[in-house]
Formats: structure tokens, sequence, C-alpha cells
């Protein structure tokens, strides 16, 4: 691994560790949040939201997994922003709540930077089409061989 992603990808994880570990501990807060959005069983989807967050963060941390853990914390990040963050309906604190929001779409955004890392590796996609193309060339290579 480049010693690059060995640094980003710790980065970017400890932010999800940390607050994956606090959700666990400390849940609260969290289903306030989601109770107040109306979301059913606000219990539950914090607990599930925080052990996603704090295994998915030690996933990228450790290089396991790297696209997947990235995938799943997107996954985790997007409704936890708009349930945790609501700017637009904040009376006080709204600046503050604008900030946490656009600090945490900047996250996915490196999120789905770390999902799309191949390490240096040739994508899927990318590999289907080199091996598409081979194959085109040698079924005309074929046909005009067997055309002659």
């Amino acid at each position: 691994m480049s010693p690059i992603r060995s640094l980003a990808r710790p980065l970017l994880a400890a932010t999800y560790v940390v607050d994956g570990a606090s959700g666990l501990k400390s849940p609260g807060e969290r289903v306030a949040a989601a109770r107040a959005a109306g979301l059913s069983d606000p219990e539950k989807l914090v607990q599930v939201s925080a052990a996603t967050q704090l295994l998915g963060g030690l996933a990228l941390a450790t290089g396991r997994l790297p696209r997947l853990s990235a995938l799943s914390l997107t996954a985790v990040m997007v409704p936890s922003t708009y349930v945790r963050h609501p700017f637009w309906s904040a009376g006080e604190g709204k600046a503050e709540q604008r900030t946490l929001f656009l600090k945490n779409l900047s996250m996915v955004g490196g999120l789905l930077l770390a999902a799309a890392d191949t390490g240096g590796r040739e994508s899927i996609p990318h590999a289907a089409g080199r091996v598409s193309r081979r194959a085109k060339k040698k079924a005309a290579k074929a046909a005009r061989v067997h055309a002659s």
C-alpha cells in the first residue's frame, strides 16, 4: 500500500471509530434526533448506525475491505447527516449545524473517493472493457482468416 493510502485511510476512519463508539456508549441524543425526525424504532437505528461506523471505521483504518467499508460508511452517513444536522430548521445554532452538515458532506466525498480507489489495481469495469476489446480483435482477425 502506498504511504499516502497508509496515512489517509486511518485519518478518514478516525472520526467514524470515535463517533461509532460514542454512539454505542451514549446513544441518548442520537435517539432523540432520530425520534424527532419521525423514524420508527430509533434505538435500533442508532445502534446499527453506531456499530456500522465503529466496524466500518476500523476496517477502513486497517485496510480490510477498504472499498466495502467506505461504501457502508457512506450508506450510514447520508441519513445520519440529514437527521443529526438539520440546519434548515435550526433556530439559534443554524450556522453551527450548517457547518457540521457540510463537514459531513465533505467526509462523504472522501468516502466515495476511498470506495473508488483501487489501490493501483485495475478496476473491474476497466478490466472488462479490456477483455472485451481483446475478444473483438481476436474475433475480427479470425473472421478475416476464415474469409480468405
